[in-house]
């Protein structure tokens, strides 16, 4: 289903290589390696909450996301954490804060990373 040909009638559509998944937030299809995967554990408090996973590597069901602050609001504005993994919404409800820290962390990283200079000025 990935390696869809480029038909006459869409030329635009490139083939993905490689496992294909939906963000959860934004709804677009991406490669596995441009998402981050997302499962449900256990926050600082010890309550239930979605997790950021990424590696990949733990157990039990996940959901996919752009590391973007845009598609992680989607995501929080449409209840889509909850669905995704299959928990049903408690009196508490499933806290996305930690993921929401780790985009804002990978974010804030990529506007201060250093080795993303414009050298063009200099001397």
């Amino acid at each position: 289903m990935a390696h869809r040909p480029n038909s006459p009638a869409r030329p635009d559509v490139v083939p993905l290589t490689g496992p294909v998944r939906t963000c959860i937030g934004c709804r677009a299809r991406a490669t596995k390696s441009e998402l981050l995967r997302v499962t449900a554990g256990s926050g600082s408090d010890g309550r239930p909450a979605v997790v950021p996973d990424p590696g990949g590597t733990a157990p039990g069901r996940g959901a996919h996301l752009h590391p973007t602050t845009g598609c992680y609001d989607l995501a929080v504005r449409r209840k889509a954490f909850s669905r995704a993994l299959r928990i049903a919404p408690g009196a508490g409800g499933l806290s996305s804060v930690p993921v929401g820290e780790y985009v804002a962390d990978l974010a804030a990283t990529a506007r201060t990373d250093p080795t993303d200079r414009d050298w063009s000025n200099s001397s």
